[in-house]
């Protein structure tokens, strides 16, 4: 998963929990992390799909969302979600958001419920 680098756009840990305290149900959530990683720290409504599995479901994830639906990807720190969102982009994705900071920091900064590892 190697493309041409393009400015990703960033949603800050507090512009996201505003958005999930609206329950916008358009929204379409990713967590790219690994299972062992969100069965330690998880925000609700995110779909888990670890990017080392990325060749079992990167074919589906093309036909199951909608390339212009907000689409909002998150990890730990925002490295890997980083990738799927230039993947997404280079796919025809035409809203696609990067978490800045990851969990980590929406942990931090938000819900400091949600423990940090």
């Amino acid at each position: 998963m190697s493309y041409y680098y393009q400015s990703i756009p960033e949603i800050s840990v507090e512009e996201l929990a505003l958005k999930l305290a609206d329950r916008d149900l358009s929204l379409q959530l990713l967590d790219v992390r690994e299972r062992n990683e969100a069965e330690i720290a998880f925000v609700e409504g995110f779909e888990l799909i670890p990017l080392s599995e990325f060749s079992t479901w990167s074919t589906q994830i093309l036909v199951r969302l909608n390339p212009e639906v907000e689409t909002i990807v998150m990890c730990h720190h925002g490295m890997r979600s980083a990738q799927l969102c230039q993947w997404l982009i280079h796919n025809g994705f035409t809203n696609v958001k990067n978490v800045s900071g990851g969990i980590d920091v929406y942990s931090y900064l938000v819900d400091s419920s949600i423990p940090r590892y």
